[in-house]
């Protein structure tokens, strides 16, 4: 199992930060050191470093471009699609478990 190997995706950091937020040395993995990993013998890999900031960065975002919203069913919808869109990501292009499921 490897803990703490979220690849934190400096395009999410990016927006995090664009849109009032403050994490300025957020790094993680590479996202080819993941994909070494999930070729060996590691059975869990822990990305949910990603998964929030993938969410924080789409709320961040839907937030300051609708200022007058406040109902979370608006901006938790892109954001939900923004994880979806991530672990979409890293199942098929890092993790290499896309179609493993039994």
């Amino acid at each position: 199992m490897l803990h703490g190997s979220s690849s934190v995706p400096q395009e999410e950091v990016d927006t995090i930060n664009k849109f009032g937020g403050n994490l300025p040395d957020a790094v993680g993995i590479p996202e080819e050191q993941l994909r070494k990993a999930a070729k060996s013998a590691v059975c869990k890999i822990n990305i949910d470093s990603d998964s929030r900031l993938a969410m924080t960065a789409a709320i961040r975002q839907y937030l300051a471009e609708h200022p007058d919203h406040f109902d979370p069913r608006q901006y938790l919808k892109p954001a939900r699609e923004n994880m979806k869109k991530m672990y979409i990501h890293k199942i098929k292009e890092v993790l290499g478990s896309d179609g493993k499921l039994g």
